[in-house]
């Protein structure tokens, strides 16, 4: 029966399954070691890996030199944590907004407009507006178009310099770009090799104040972490 094949699990179970191991919160923004697939916060990771090239669990060696660049994000990981945990997401963009505001800097674009579309969303059944699901899909697809064209362009902007640093490569032509600050460190790899005629991105290095980035870096992040204010 139905009742049989459900099975209530208290959260304090799972709990060791769901935390950070660095820090014994809850994963927030979870990355995961691609050697070994164990699981932390971005931030404690990125932060313990300065230091170290070993896993914080089982101690294996990521890599010798660039451990950075061996590790990825989790979003399935992420959103189960998100799902488990009554009131977390809520409770960490609200962190984040406070962050960026005592910093003086714009809210990046994937929270705010998480938070725009929810305000929109409650406001109209404030104001007693209710739409049909064909109504919905109907301004849903006539927005697209729009939607399509943006390429980004309202996203928080990011203005880079990419200077080349290596005897074997010829620099860009055009080395300032401006870029969403969504774009990641892999984006310009990709950029940089297409735009070189190289065979593989793999064979670029983006560095940062000296310190190579890791591919799945964001540009927002580079800058929060990276460039301060400088």
């Amino acid at each position: 029966t139905p009742k049989m094949l459900t099975r209530k699990i208290k959260l304090w179970d799972i709990n060791a399954h769901i935390t950070c191991r660095l820090c014994n919160g809850y994963l927030i923004d979870a990355t995961t070691v691609t050697e070994c697939l164990h699981t932390f916060c971005r931030s404690c990771l990125v932060k313990y890996l300065e230091e170290n090239n070993t896993c914080p669990t089982c101690r294996i060696v990521i890599h010798q030199s660039h451990p950075l660049q061996y590790i990825g994000h989790d979003r399935t990981m992420q959103d189960i944590v998100y799902k488990l945990v009554p009131g977390l997401q809520e409770a960490e963009m609200k962190k984040q907004r406070e962050f960026y505001h005592k910093l003086g800097m714009e809210v990046p674009g994937d929270i705010k407009g998480e938070t725009c579309s929810t305000k929109q969303h409650l406001d109209s059944h404030r104001n007693g507006e209710t739409k049909t699901d064909e109504n919905s899909n109907k301004e849903t697809s006539e927005e697209k178009p729009e939607e399509d064209n943006d390429y980004h362009r309202s996203d928080e902007q990011v203005s880079i310099c990419l200077e080349c640093n290596s005897s074997k490569l010829r620099g860009l032509k055009r080395k300032w770009i401006r870029c969403s600050a969504q774009a990641t460190v892999l984006h310009l790899k990709k950029f940089i090799a297409k735009k070189l005629n190289l065979s593989s991105f793999n064979e670029l290095d983006i560095l940062c104040n000296e310190e190579i980035l890791g591919k799945d870096h964001t540009l927002k992040f580079v800058v929060v972490t990276r460039w301060r204010f400088k």
